[in-house]
């Protein structure tokens, strides 16, 4: 097997590579080197190009580093016979972590005590509107209990069930909250452990949302995806409802969902990818207390670099064996 990878790995990874790969491994200092080498390779590994895959006479299997592919991806590559295997899986929990902490927040006000802590105000959420005291009978609910979402009476919308939505809805049933999934494939065989009490296919969205207290959207983009919730579609969740995107940027048109924040017609919104990266200065979201902005960190953690290299171990170890290979994207999906 010959290897080529291209950005280089540093020379700790290099060794561990180096010492699985049965034959020989080039780690490719540029492009041209790449180019040179990648002729009689089986493999590649890193950011492909037009070029390089040009120069390729017995390519069979590209690992990308990255889980998304829409920027990876380009028509040669598509056409062309090597299998293509992304990295989706290694960051789904950490992602199901924020994705609660937004929850939480929401839930909690913990979103708007932050500010509040800031500006020096001592004001329950709720209290502005009676100056209500905790001095209340026990058989009254007030305005401050009405501010909170009691999660175990709550329901999640997850779209897009793949391991990110999977690892969120493990989450939540663990808070006791009713899960409604929606996915292309709602009767995959390949779902292990599903956490779900309902799992529905694209066609029964809108009938999700409506029912939702809380919307992740946690799909990857895809030709389907771009531009999925605009406004007819945020308009199909309940004015209490929070909106949450860990998934992709493009699914949500910001101009349509500031309309609805600013009118009301929604609770809020918690965002960690977005249609322009970095979220302007001075876009209308940035002052909306009622939306908590992420600089798409939701996936960021110590432990993602050794899970990367896991990945790339096991698919060498398979691929030198003849075994299906991990994580094998389908090119005209690009997941």
């Amino acid at each position: 097997m010959k290897l080529v990878m291209f950005p280089p790995v540093d020379e700790d990874r290099l060794a561990r590579i180096a010492e699985r790969v049965d034959g020989e491994v080039v780690n490719a200092r540029d492009e041209d080197a790449a180019a040179a080498a990648i002729a009689d390779a089986d493999a590649f590994f890193g950011k492909i190009s037009p070029r390089l895959l040009a120069a390729a006479r017995r390519l069979r299997w590209v690992q990308s580093p990255t889980a998304s592919l829409e920027h990876y991806l380009f028509p040669e590559l598509v056409a062309h016979d090597a299998l293509i295997t992304n990295m989706r899986g290694i960051f789904s929990d950490f992602i199901a972590d924020q994705v609660m902490g937004y929850i939480l927040c929401f839930a909690r006000n913990l979103h708007l005590y932050v500010r509040r802590q800031i500006e020096g105000r001592w004001d329950p959420v709720g209290g502005e509107e009676t100056r209500v005291t905790f001095a209340t009978g026990p058989a009254t609910v007030t305005p401050m209990d009405l501010a909170t979402v009691h999660l175990a009476s709550a329901t999640l919308g997850i779209v897009g069930f793949g391991s990110i939505g999977r690892e969120v809805a493990r989450r939540a049933r663990a808070f006791e909250m009713r899960v409604l999934a929606v996915d292309p494939v709602p009767d995959s065989p390949d779902r292990p452990d599903v956490a779900a009490d309902e799992i529905a296919g694209p066609e029964e969205l809108d009938g999700v949302l409506s029912r939702s207290d809380f919307v992740c959207i946690a799909a990857p983009h895809t030709p389907e995806t771009v531009k999925l919730f605009r406004r007819e579609r945020l308009r199909r969740m309940k004015p209490t409802a929070y909106l949450i995107n860990v998934g992709r940027g493009v699914i949500v048109d910001l101009g349509d969902l500031v309309e609805l924040l600013r009118a009301g017609e929604i609770a809020g919104a918690a965002l960690d990818v977005f249609e322009e990266e970095p979220l302007p200065p001075g876009h209308p979201l940035w002052a909306m207390e009622n939306v908590i902005i992420t600089p798409h960190v939701a996936g960021v953690s110590p432990c993602v670099p050794e899970r990367h290299l896991d990945v790339l171990l096991e698919n060498i170890d398979r691929f030198q064996r003849g075994e299906p290979l991990r994580n094998v994207a389908d090119k005209e999906t690009w997941f």
